[in-house]
């Protein structure tokens, strides 16, 4: 992977990532730049300093974005407006989530992201589907084609956002003749940061409500519903999968077999690379927890050890080969374990082929292919895609 912060594992993870969801290097090269000599120094400071040199940059790109649309170019400012989008979102990413910035910092992010498929005409729908005492915002990626089609639902791992799937991973599934339910989930997103909606173990309960959902929809082939999941999400997907047989696939794109093992190193400060600056505290956030031996407890409950063996569909397990977060070993189980599916797949991607890092953040136009080709398969779709 490229590390631009060698001595900053979160800051390179989400440096990566950032390319491929902007599509440029030069323009978030600036703020890099910026804090470059920060990042091996007092977490505060630097934290504090990438979020001053990504909102700088995402204010400048909203500007631009606003010239353009009065100049009468909505295509070209809907562009600049992604990317200003996902700037807000990407510096929001350090702040504490008790920091009053990280709230507004998240608001601008969802909304001038959104203001860029609005203006840019995306196939795109908002939708907010009611779970407990609040929602769970989502965004549907409509298929190319006519008719009634098949739907992914993909839900958030431990601290993505669903503004980071599209168009990247989106596009794929709707030119291979899919729609993409993209969900903040209880414990992620909008239903955490604006509902409160914190999560547990259980995730068939708010997947259940998903597959509601979409069986309501014209547009949607009911019998033809699949469902993904990244990072805590390769929990979150199989263990729901098991239980709601409404759903035709499955995709774990980064198997979690035991998250309570990892919180666990978390909170003994044993975690050599972590994914945001305070684990422990952003998992007391996400399951609603005062204490890290509370949320520790939330955790443990999340394993797949009796689980996986009752999902009965179709399984496809992605995994990286030099995945530092999660070991390959809870790939491999968690296919192994899966003995009722009738048509499992474990996918790993190598360093000589690329996307070896956790969820394939070196590369996730590999995964995307991937994991969209693999969904195209099982759905029964004509694989050159839909024009």
């Amino acid at each position: 992977m490229f590390e631009y912060f060698p001595d900053n594992y979160s800051w390179s993870l989400t440096t990566a990532t950032l390319f491929d969801e902007v599509g440029t290097i030069s323009e978030p090269e600036e703020a890099l730049r910026a804090v470059k000599h920060l990042a091996g120094g007092d977490k505060a400071t630097a934290n504090e300093a990438w979020f001053e040199a990504f909102m700088k940059l995402a204010e400048k790109l909203e500007r631009l974005g606003d010239v353009d649309l009065n100049e009468g170019h909505p295509l070209t400012a809907a562009r600049k407006y992604h990317r200003a989008g996902i700037y807000y979102l990407r510096a929001e990413r350090f702040l504490h989530h008790s920091d009053p910035r990280e709230l507004m910092t998240y608001n601008r992010g969802i909304n001038i992201y959104r203001k860029a498929r609005e203006v840019g005409r995306d196939p795109v729908e908002y939708i907010d589907i009611p779970f407990q005492d609040g929602l769970m915002p989502c965004i549907f990626v409509k298929a190319n084609g006519d008719g009634p089609a098949p739907v992914m639902i993909h839900i958030q791992g431990f601290d993505s956002l669903k503004e980071f799937h599209y168009p990247i991973i989106g596009e794929e599934y709707r030119k291979r003749g899919m729609h993409m339910l993209i969900v903040d989930q209880p414990g992620s997103g909008g239903a955490l940061r604006l509902h409160n909606l914190t999560t547990d173990h259980q995730t068939e309960h708010c997947v259940k409500v998903l597959v509601d959902y979409v069986q309501t929809r014209n547009d949607v082939d009911i019998d033809r519903i699949g469902l993904s999941g990244n990072s805590l999400g390769g929990y979150y997907a199989p263990r729901a999968a098991a239980f709601e047989k409404r759903l035709k696939c499955c995709i774990a794109w980064g198997a979690l077999y035991d998250f309570g093992m990892l919180f666990e190193s978390a909170t003994n400060k044993e975690m050599s690379a972590p994914s945001v600056p305070d684990v422990v505290s952003h998992g007391m956030w996400v399951t609603g927890q005062k204490t890290p031996e509370a949320a520790l407890e939330v955790t443990r409950k999340m394993t797949l050890q009796g689980i996986v063996e009752k999902i009965t569909c179709p399984l496809l397990v992605a995994h990286g080969e030099n995945d530092r977060q999660v070991p390959l070993w809870m790939a491999t189980k968690t296919y192994e374990e899966a003995i009722n599916s009738p048509n499992r797949k474990l996918k790993i991607f190598t360093l000589e082929e690329g996307g070896a890092e956790h969820c394939q953040i070196d590369n996730r136009q590999l995964i995307g292919d991937v994991m969209s080709d693999w969904a195209a398969e099982i759905f029964g779709l004509d694989l050159s895609g839909i024009n």
